[in-house]
């Protein structure tokens, strides 16, 4: 996995796998927030897992997904207070942070890209220094359209003056890659294990970023 750096201006960023360990994200909507359902209706973990488990599957891919006023709504619990709870659980990924400070040193911008709403993006820098390393923090729930659509590329790109064939594009999800090369973005990385304490990932027909010490590695040779 080389990368023609010297081709490349603008790093776009994931934040959920990407940038931040997605243990987080798994075990409060696997795991804490079942739990909790179950609690408050009176039903085993078992069968709280079995009723979300086709909610979910409803809303997987559109902007509800990502969205905390909605599930907070719709399953009549307090999410943002719940993930505040498990807010020890937020980490960066191995490297992440060095990374953000070689493309730094290296003149690349740095712009973040998430689906995730502004409460949870907020939760979640407060516990990792993201904002300082990055030019823009773009939540898609600005656009009202999930990265998965077409038009929330077309809103990134009259918000923010980039050239998608020289950009670099980083995500561990498949059909968010895909929208991003449909739209014309130039290069492309899935993630191998975006969860920490998860199993590899096939990121199919993208390369895949296994460890960010070698992105590091390539861009300090290429300022040699």
């Amino acid at each position: 996995m080389t990368l023609p750096w010297n081709d490349i201006d603008t790093v776009l960023l994931d934040m959920d796998g990407t940038l931040l360990d997605l243990h987080f994200d798994n075990h409060f909507w696997l795991e804490m927030l079942p739990a909790r359902y179950a609690e408050r209706r009176g039903l085993s973990l078992a069968r709280s897992k079995a009723l979300l488990a086709p909610v979910f599957a409803a809303q997987h891919g559109h902007l509800n997904w990502y969205c905390t006023d909605y599930w907070s709504r719709e399953l009549d619990l307090p999410i943002r207070e719940m993930k505040r709870e498990a807010a020890a659980l937020i980490a960066p990924r191995p490297g992440a942070l060095a990374f953000l400070q070689a493309l730094r040193e290296a003149g690349k911008r740095a712009v973040l890209i998430t689906n995730a709403h502004r409460d949870s993006l907020a939760i979640k820098l407060e516990r990792v220094a993201l904002a300082p390393w990055l030019e823009r923090l773009v939540s898609s729930h600005d656009y009202g359209f999930p990265k998965e659509d077409a038009r929330f590329w077309q809103s990134l790109r009259q918000e923010v003056e980039f050239d998608p064939t020289r950009s670099l594009f980083i995500d561990d999800s498949l059909p968010i890659l895909r929208s991003a090369r449909d739209f014309g973005v130039g290069h492309l990385l899935g993630v191998r294990r975006p969860d920490s304490q998860g199993v590899d990932k096939d990121t199919e027909e993208f390369a895949a970023l296994e460890a960010y010490q070698a992105l590091i590695d390539q861009l300090t040779g290429a300022r040699v």
